[in-house]
């Protein structure tokens, strides 16, 4: 990370200079009468846009709660690989990975043929694919993930916290004006002034609250979707036992008793269990049977023979029915109107399903993700309004691909397993069916369609690991001006801003002349570059572009001294230069970076990234012409 930018500080270089002029908070403050952004609901999703916007403070932001402070257990725990790419970008990826339980196996268990009373591993899987991504598969209390983003809120420029205690019960949308055209009334649930009603003018809304969204009901969205008709629950425990197995992720499945997933959370001891009870009649659900926890343990018991849980404490436990529903839309623009969005939903809002593929938290973060920067972009005035009919079309696809294999996996867990099974003589369903999801489940399958923002390269064999729609695929350099050995991910924060990073080809080095010496010179000079024209006047030159290089040499065989200015700007109040954007391959064996990714060594490329670290582009290192055109075709 990067610090004293603008005149040193002491201290905590995560808390952020604060902003003049921010609103004051407490529980006797009046609400703001209008807001940029108005979020509603405090939870994944909620809290992921508002740690992005919470960087910008000139953008006023208010996310609201009815609850009347953070949770402090239960709920979803599984965060996948993707979104631990995302959380670097946050800075708090290393305090997770400390903190969490990794997820490295996962351990399959069946019926023995010789006892079908009796469960018997049958095996085991990686849990992570090899070079899939730099980061874990991780298990963590929802609550504390919560209070990770809440951090970064707090610590940020605008200092942002969350309005608990407002439920918001109704919006409208006065067509007719720009200026906050969004009237959100929200009820007061703390008590002090029970039941009490303010309004707040928003430019716009995103409702993060739930399945029973109050945002999705007022824009008329409704969830469509189908139920599997099957009880589970779900418990946190404290317990002792002898299933050898209890520190690993488990899928068990028993003849005639039903079926168990073992999640081992943090701490070493903790650890989620999802227990299959009974089946459900159509016009049933699972709440009209009463189900306890000692039912939850008494049905892990039967399942898992011959050992045996000794619970010594229920955390936290919750009965809930299998379903997968999402809705037609997920802004407030009707059918066939041409006009730009005013509304939004997001999560558990627009999409829901079953707990057990561990989806759920993951893309409702990813989905305010791909919204955050966009939002900042239009608010900002360096985009058109239209940039956000983007959100809906992207994420849509998504979701319905979520639904659809979310679907496929909860039968899967569900159906009793055959004698061929059992005995052996043929892979179990289940485990060729995770197998089959690796990708899904790590959060990195996820493929945009070619639009505007993603452009139908004829150069994708420049770079053929880095593939248009898909996220930015990290791996190893050493950074020339230190001779640090990093991921080349990492250099990218939530901050809004686009990534060109320009791979050298064979034959160029730090001498003038070179194929990287003369896209740094247009780019920072020539008037149809997008730095150029996309900067505004008195912004740093890195303000909306962020340009790195890396090159084929190692550390030792390129000339600092000799790179080009636009690869060593003078920035932030003091104009102090940045040492930060040269990088080389990896010459400690962790990895090629341009073996590993596909790059073509002969020629270069560019790779064009967005802000959500989506490959946008790729191009030849003189694809000048093109590089222009498509900045323009959504920046002013």
């Amino acid at each position: 990370m990067q610090f004293y930018k603008n005149g040193f500080r002491g201290g905590n270089p995560d808390i952020k200079e604060a902003a003049p002029n921010r609103r004051n908070r407490g529980i006797n403050e009046p609400l703001p009468e209008k807001v940029d952004v108005l979020i509603a609901g405090t939870g994944p999703a909620g809290l992921c846009l508002a740690a992005q916007l919470a960087q910008f403070p000139e953008i006023q932001t208010m996310i609201t709660e009815r609850m009347p402070s953070n949770i402090i257990k239960g709920k979803a725990d599984g965060i996948n690989t993707r979104t631990m790419e995302m959380f670097q970008a946050f800075g708090f990826a290393d305090k997770v990975k400390r903190e969490t339980y990794w997820v490295n196996q996962t351990a399959f268990w069946m019926p023995d043929p010789k006892n079908p009373e009796h469960i018997k591993r049958v095996g085991r899987v990686q849990d992570v694919a090899d070079d899939s991504s730099e980061m874990p598969h991780i298990l963590i209390n929802q609550a504390r993930l919560h209070e990770l983003f809440l951090e970064v809120m707090k610590n940020s420029p605008s200092r942002l916290e969350p309005d608990y205690s407002w439920e918001v019960v109704n919006l409208t949308i006065d067509p007719t004006t720009d200026d906050h055209p969004v009237t959100v009334t929200l009820k007061d649930a703390s008590g002090v002034n029970w039941g009490a009603t303010r309004t707040v003018r928003a430019n716009y809304v995103v409702g993060c609250d739930g399945a029973h969204s109050a945002v999705r009901k007022a824009i008329g969205g409704q969830l469509h979707g189908d139920a599997a008709h099957q009880a589970w629950g779900v418990m946190d425990i404290l317990a002792n036992t002898d299933f050898p197995d209890v520190r690993q992720k488990c899928l068990i499945s028993s003849a005639t008793e039903g079926n168990v997933l073992i999640l081992p959370r943090e701490g070493g001891y903790v650890f989620r269990m999802y227990v299959e009870l009974d089946k459900l009649r159509p016009d049933e659900k699972a709440a009209h049977r009463k189900f306890t926890q000692d039912d939850m343990i008494a049905a892990a018991n039967r399942i898992i023979k011959p050992y045996t849980i000794d619970v010594k404490e229920v955390v936290w436990w919750s009965i809930y029915d299998i379903g997968h529903s999402i809705t037609d839309k997920f802004d407030d623009v009707p059918e066939g109107e041409d006009r730009n969005p005013r509304v939004f939903t997001a999560g558990d809002a627009c999409h829901t399903h079953s707990p057990k593929a561990g989806q759920g938290m993951n893309v409702s973060m990813q989905d305010t993700f791909n919204l955050g920067w966009k939002l900042v972009h239009v608010l900002q005035g360096r985009a058109d309004a239209r940039l956000l009919r983007s959100y809906t079309k992207e994420r849509l696809t998504e979701a319905k691909r979520l639904v659809e294999t979310d679907h496929k996996w909860s039968r899967v867990m569900s159906v009793p397993t055959t004698q061929a099974e059992r005995d052996g003589t043929e892979e179990p369903r289940i485990i060729r069916q995770f197998k089959e999801n690796l990708e899904f489940t790590g959060g990195t399958a996820v493929k945009y369609d070619a639009s505007y923002l993603f452009v139908a390269s004829a150069h994708q064999a420049l770079a053929t690991g880095q593939e248009i729609g898909r996220r930015f695929h990290s791996a190893p350099v050493v950074r020339l001006s230190d001779a640090k050995q990093m991921q080349l991910g990492h250099v990218a924060e939530a901050d809004a801003r686009w990534r060109i990073y320009a791979f050298a080809g064979k034959a160029d080095g730090s001498n003038a002349g070179s194929a990287i010496h003369k896209l740094s010179d247009w780019l920072e000079t020539d008037s149809s570059s997008p730095i150029v024209k996309h900067t505004r006047k008195g912004e740093d030159i890195d303000a909306v572009i962020d340009f790195r290089v890396v090159f084929q040499q190692t550390f030792d065989q390129l000339a600092y001294e000799n790179m080009p200015p636009l690869l060593k700007p003078k920035t932030g109040k003091l104009g102090l230069q940045d040492h930060e954007k040269v990088f080389c391959a990896d010459h400690k064996g962790v990895g090629d970076i341009f073996e590993m990714r596909g790059i073509n060594r002969e020629k270069g490329c560019m790779v064009v990234v967005r802000p959500d670290q989506y490959v946008a582009h790729v191009l030849p290192l003189d694809g000048f012409d093109e590089l222009a055109a498509f900045f323009a075709g959504f920046l002013r």
